[in-house]
């Protein structure tokens, strides 16, 4: 693109800004596991019902799909580094709302910005993730994305120490959104600056996704569907259908758990030996091999084995679909928000379905369709073709021709 002016980093500046991108995943994903360790706190200090505590979850996936689309604006006003920092930082003390929200309304508002926030600072990060993997010419989203998943669990046992303790959440989480609100800023300082060339357009303030970010986004959709699934029902599926104690059942859920943060915090070395494709279609396999067993194994120890094939099969999708998408068209953060986009909406509806296929049928048929699900990844990762395409060679420090860069 004309007008593009470029001042190049050295691999030691890139492999900085690699650490500091993942210091950023493992701060926003600390923000979800401290948010969802007190909300059984947060419902009792709203007082609303189970029903209304539903309608209320469901208003962060709303506000991320709706306020997602305006971080590539952000970014291309402000410059990836700063646009970054300001959002990450907005995630964080957006952390403080939930609890001090008295009654439905205000939770759902609340709720509302926590999403729209924690969307935002997604794509900007992820935008980011990409054009530091494209320099270093390896994959480094899987891993960005297990540290994620680690930090999640790290603000979770915060979360479970602050509630065993008996905490008012409005304390724990002011002291939790200081503290990652003082670690984000930090971690942004050796970010990658990009600028927009000169003559580059703005994105728009609100577009439907590309088509190839809608292909890409259908993949995603399915591993997020049997994500989402697993994560909300697996502990029900082994209490109710095979009679095991809740332990037992909250095992197979940690164990899920654990199996996709440890295969993505892996994944980037099978990534960088088969490629994309050939991963997400052989994740496909294995997920569609855990499935059959969760849905004709009959036994816990079998279905907590499909239950962990599951997790394993489907731990590297999202992150390799969101490169897919940066580098499916000229303007990264819209096609990461498109996918972003239809992703959050598989997590939104996949908990539900389950539970409405279940009470017509039986959660059997719900977990078949899981497993139907995620035949989709085996048949269609062709589409992420575009992700083992246009990498440098390792230790490449070419910048994307569609941004400029200074160091600050």
């Amino acid at each position: 693109m004309s007008g593009t002016t470029e001042r190049i980093h050295g691999p030691r500046a890139v492999r900085q800004a690699r650490f500091a991108v993942a210091a950023v995943f493992l701060v926003h994903g600390s923000v979800t596991g401290s948010f969802a360790t007190r909300v059984p706190w947060i419902q009792d200090h709203a007082g609303v019902s189970a029903g209304q505590l539903g309608l209320a979850l469901a208003f962060p996936a709303l506000g991320a799909s709706l306020m997602m689309p305006l971080a590539g604006r952000i970014s291309h006003r402000f410059g990836a580094r700063t646009a970054l920092r300001g959002l990450l930082a907005l995630w964080t003390l957006a952390l403080i709302l939930p609890s001090m929200a008295p009654n439905l309304a205000t939770l759902c508002l609340a709720l509302f910005v926590f999403g729209g926030t924690s969307g935002m600072a997604d794509v900007a990060m992820n935008a980011l993730g990409v054009e530091v993997e494209n320099r270093l010419g390896r994959s480094i989203m899987s891993g960005l994305h297990g540290m994620w998943s680690a930090g999640a669990l790290l603000g979770s046992v915060g979360g479970t120490l602050a509630a065993h303790l008996g905490t008012d959440a409005r304390l724990h989480h002011l002291i939790a959104a200081g503290v990652l609100t003082v670690l984000g800023l930090i971690a942004c300082t050796w970010v990658l600056d990009l600028q927009p060339a000169e003559d580059e357009e703005p994105p728009p303030r609100f577009a439907l996704p590309p088509k190839s970010a809608v292909l890409i986004g259908a993949v995603g959709f399915c591993a997020v569907f049997a994500e989402g699934a697993s994560l909300d029902w697996s502990a029900v599926y082994l209490e109710d259908r095979l009679g095991t104690s809740a332990g037992l059942a909250a095992a197979c859920t940690t164990g899920f758990t654990l199996t996709m943060a440890i295969a993505r915090i892996a994944g980037d070395r099978v990534v960088d030996r088969y490629g994309a494709v050939r991963t997400v279609r052989s994740g496909g396999f294995l997920a569609v091999f855990g499935g059959l067993l969760i849905v004709f194994g009959g036994h816990p120890a079998v279905a907590m084995g499909g239950f962990a094939l599951m997790g394993l099969g489907i731990a590297v999708v999202v992150p390799l679909c969101f490169a897919a998408a940066a580098r499916s068209g000229p303007n990264p953060s819209q096609a990461i928000a498109g996918v972003a986009t239809i992703t959050y909406t598989s997590g939104l509806v996949a908990p539900s379905a389950i539970g409405g296929l279940a009470q017509l049928t039986s959660l059997v048929v719900s977990f078949a369709l899981v497993t139907v699900l995620a035949s989709g990844l085996a048949v269609f990762a062709r589409v992420l073709r575009s992700g083992d395409r246009g990498r440098p060679k390792a230790g490449a420090a070419g910048a994307s021709p569609a941004v400029s860069e200074r160091q600050a």
